[in-house]
């Protein structure tokens, strides 16, 4: 019997480099049945844990490992900048900042000592001190290092097994920091206790400012978070009552005024509004809404008072799936990240070698002990793996946050580097290609025809009682042709009137009496071969109507009265607005467009052509197994499929292609199987996905260049006495700095 894993999602408080993820990845990856995955950008540790494992086991295993963590609730900020980092700032610069003045700027220096001295000579008090500032120095500076800096000594001593950035932060400082003090009372050399406070000066504004990109990145999805409603006017017995959020219960009625949000998904029964979905599906144009339409939670009513019968709550609603889907995203990690993480583990171990290398190699070719630390502390402070650890984490964050907000949900990250070699994509065409809605597209109503019926008939031969007739027995017919001509009929201001002896024969068409006043006649609707059979031959304007919807690959039914055909009405579903400009797009970018469908050769042959799809890419008739293998053959010829469709017998051809997307207003199957969601209806989200994902991925390896590329030169640099090491400080905090705003650049 296998285990029911459930996901858990906790907040890590206390990372500050990648080799921290490594270590709460280990200690959380070490427990039998847990998969984790941390995330150093979010802050935050997705876990796959047994369904009898309580969370407060999984908090402990963490704080074991010298972290803290807390379970992440809906609505906290995934990457925080509080009060006490911006604190732990201040308080280093006003103890750093005069101390580094005072030490870089020689005249001050000087002109300290020279007074110090004299005054001790005044009062026979002259003591052999090396350099009176350089107490004053330590004095700033102490407070820094011991007290500031406490944190980072902490955490250092927590990761002693594992060493991380902290460790060599804080072996740094201390070094220098300790060397300075019995330099400066021995006079055994230079003093380096500026380096001490500066270095962690550094690095907490480079934290410090770090968080606050970090939160920038990860703004869109906090926005997400804090769209649900906290509370809902239900109404009960004819009154609004307002209760907290949790207390609705599907199939309530709650009460949405104008500018309010809708509290969660549900079906209007009242009232008639246009609704704005942007937060959630990107298409920045307002849905109408009347009784009987759909709605999404956390959209905002414009105009008018709605009812609305909840269906979805909780986990369960279209918001919650959403962010469900991004924090997933953020918490899996692209196969380009864990190269990152497998550098990292062994990263700081290779530092402080080289470090203790450096010292040994200046001391014992005849350097002073002074320089030997300076330089080797160089070493300590220049080498940071944190922009290694934030160049794939960050970028995915705002990729992932910024596709929320455009209606595009990245499901793994792996998207990302597939993107860019598709080279086929694959349309599946209904609900699609199309907007999936039965539609009349034309409509033929030929008053000569009704002319054989005789002059009783004649008052009756007119658009409006004919639409009328057609209203009464396809109001009572539940085919989704039968449903598009009876919208079609309302929409033309048909009246309705009764039918009688209504019956329904499959694939035929349906029939009744109509009670028209006048006259009550028999009313047939049907396909022109099933009415033919029991009609007078169809008028020439008839015949052309019936010819002109087939040959567009429509669905015709003929409408006849007493057996006199009268009206044609070719149905269809109705292509999107952009289909054919996405289709030119795709071709554009190098990617063929390939229509596979389970509709007959005239339909998928018509929509091809429209669309601009060559008509040597269309496959009719297609089953679910018939889509799985033909994306299995387009793969096995070496191209790289892009899968689009929504239906579940889409799912096992979006399991199988390269990169999937699946639309948000198809089917649950559908939607799990895909690796991008388009949560707006329309197929420019295609052409957004692909260039997100496209830039994304330039974005990170941009990161990761530099981030390798300032290790790799930077050690050396370090080792070779070039830098000082307040510079080497300055240039670690800059490093990060410019991997995380470099990531802004995708929104």
């Amino acid at each position: 019997m296998s285990t029911v894993l459930e996901p858990v999602t906790l907040s890590i408080e206390g990372m500050t480099c990648s080799s921290c993820v490594n270590t709460v990845e280990k200690a959380l990856n070490a427990v039998e049945g847990v998969s984790a995955s941390v995330n150093f950008a979010t802050e935050t540790a997705h876990i796959l844990s047994p369904a009898e494992m309580d969370i407060k086991a999984l908090v402990k295993i963490v704080e074991k490992a010298g972290y803290k963590a807390t379970l992440l609730q809906d609505g906290q900020s995934m990457t925080l900048h509080n009060k006490k980092s911006a604190r732990a700032l201040f308080f280093a610069f006003i103890f750093a900042a005069p101390a580094v003045a005072i030490s870089m700027v020689m005249s001050w220096h000087h002109r300290i000592d020279m007074r110090v001295l004299q005054a001790l000579d005044q009062f026979n008090l002259r003591h052999p001190l090396y350099s009176p500032t350089a107490w004053v120095v330590i004095a700033l500076s102490a407070p820094v290092v011991l007290l500031v800096a406490w944190p980072i000594h902490r955490a250092a001593l927590r990761n002693l097994k594992h060493p991380t950035m902290d460790n060599l932060i804080s072996l740094g400082s201390l070094t220098a920091f300790t060397w300075s003090i019995y330099a400066n009372a021995t006079g055994a050399g230079d003093v380096y206790t500026e380096v001490a406070a500066g270095v962690i000066f550094f690095v907490i504004l480079g934290r410090f400012l770090e968080t606050r990109a970090k939160s920038r990145a990860g703004a869109a999805l906090s926005s997400l978070l804090a769209l649900g409603s906290k509370e809902v006017t239900i109404v009960r017995g004819g009154f609004p009552l307002i209760v907290p959020i949790d207390q609705l219960e599907i199939g309530d009625e709650f009460e949405v005024l104008p500018g309010g949000r809708i509290a969660t998904d549900g079906i209007v029964i009242k009232g008639e509004s246009a609704v704005d979905n942007s937060m959630l599906t990107g298409e920045s144009k307002p849905v109408d809404v009347r009784p009987g339409s759909q709605v999404i939670g956390a959209s905002i009513n414009h105009n008018g008072r709605l009812i609305v019968r909840a269906t979805r709550i909780g986990s369960d609603t279209e918001l919650a799936r959403i962010t469900a889907m991004v924090i997933s995203a953020q918490g899996t990690k692209a196969p380009i990240q864990r190269l990152a993480d497998r550098i990292s583990a062994v990263f700081v171990p290779i530092v402080t070698l080289i470090s203790i290398a450096t010292f040994v190699s200046w001391y014992y070719t005849d350097h002073t002990l002074t320089r030997s630390i300076s330089v080797a502390i160089t070493v300590l402070v220049i080498a940071c793996p944190c922009a290694l650890g934030l160049a794939t984490p960050v970028a995915l964050l705002v990729a992932s946050g910024r596709g929320a907000q455009r209606g595009i949900i990245l499901r793994e990250p792996r998207v990302l580097e597939v993107a860019r070699t598709v080279d086929a994509v694959v349309f599946d065409k209904t609900g699609t290609l199309t907007q999936g809605v039965m539609k009349v597209q034309t409509a033929t109503v030929s008053m000569s025809a009704g002319a054989v019926l005789g002059s009783s008939f004649a008052p009756l031969i007119n658009e409006a009682t004919i639409l009328s007739s057609v209203l009464a027995i396809e109001s009572q017919n539940t085919h989704p042709v039968a449903l598009a001509i009876a919208r079609h009929a309302i929409a033309k201001g048909a009246r309705m009137y009764e039918a009688t002896d209504f019956s329904v024969t499959p694939g035929s068409g349906a029939a009744g009496r109509v009670n028209l006043g006048v006259q009550s006649p028999v009313v047939l609707i049907g396909s022109p071969a099933a009415v033919a059979h029991s009609s007078t031959d169809f008028h020439p304007e008839l015949k052309l109507a019936i010819a002109k919807g087939q040959e567009d690959g429509l669905t015709v039914s003929v409408l006849a009265w007493d057996g006199v055909a009268l009206a044609v009405f070719a149905v269809g579903d109705e292509l999107k607005s952009d289909a054919a400009t996405t289709i030119s797009n795709l071709r554009t970018m190098g990617i063929t467009p390939w229509l596979v469908t389970g509709d007959s050769a005239e339909v998928a042959a018509s929509v091809a052509t429209t669309v601009g799809i060559d008509a040597a890419h269309v496959v009719s008739g297609a089953l679910p197994e018939t889509k799985l293998k033909f994306v299995e053959e387009l793969k096995t010829q070496g191209h790289c499929v892009l899968m689009i469709g929504d239906g579940i017998n889409d799912a096992a051809a979006l399991t199988a292609a390269d990169l999937s997307m699946a639309m948000g207003t198809g089917t649950d199957t559908a939607i799990s199987s895909a690796d991008i969601t388009l949560m707006n209806a329309g197929l420019n989200s295609v052409i957004d996905a692909l260039k997100l994902a496209k830039k994304t991925l330039k974005i990170i390896h941009l990161n990761m260049g530099w981030a390798l590329i300032y290790n790799v030169l930077g050690l050396p640099i370090a080792a070779l006495g070039l830098l000082r090491p307040i510079y080497a400080a300055a240039a670690m905090a800059l490093s990060s700095l410019f991997v995380v705003t470099n990531s802004l650049r995708i929104k």
